[in-house]
């Protein structure tokens, strides 16, 4: 898996697709902590352990380095930034009857939004899947040569 680079300077408006998900009810915000441990089950049972990890690790920020789309009681994606790596977005993901919807569009501009104000310019989406989405999203384009990254000896656990 390659790492993409995605500047933060140009961003989409994401404020209509946010506006028109609020009428069914979708919010989009960061957790807090007491929240924590909802959060992070719910994403390792749609997603796993290394993904639960990661976003244990934004928890450890305040506000933390995450957002949620939620709604009544029930999360339905999340996105987390500057958990894994300084300027790093990811993990993210939408539950799968949820997608398509444009959720994770709205949870990866929020959260680009938030490491733009941090101070950064450009952004690293650390070991993507869906380069097309990233692409026709945000114009990331891939880093050559990022196949070996942070994640090169991540201890996996054996079968």
């Amino acid at each position: 898996m390659k790492d993409m680079l995605v500047r933060l300077l140009e961003l989409p408006d994401i404020s209509e697709k946010e506006n028109q998900l609020g009428t069914e009810n979708i919010v989009f915000r960061r957790p807090i902590p007491p929240e924590k441990s909802f959060v992070c089950d719910w994403v390792m049972e749609h997603f796993g352990q290394y993904w639960k990890n990661e976003t244990e690790s934004a928890f450890s920020h305040l506000p933390v380095n995450c957002f949620i789309a939620q709604k009544d009681n029930e999360i339905l994606g999340f996105a987390c930034f500057e958990s894994t790596a300084k300027n790093f977005f990811g993990p993210t993901g939408t539950v799968e009857s949820m997608r398509g919807k444009g959720i994770g569009k709205v949870l990866l501009v929020k959260s680009l939004l938030a490491l733009k104000e941090m101070g950064y310019a450009y952004a690293i989406i650390g070991g993507i899947g869906p380069a097309d989405f990233y692409k026709n999203t945000v114009n990331a384009t891939l880093i050559e040569g990022s196949e070996i990254s942070i994640y090169q000896n991540l201890i996996r656990k054996k079968p």
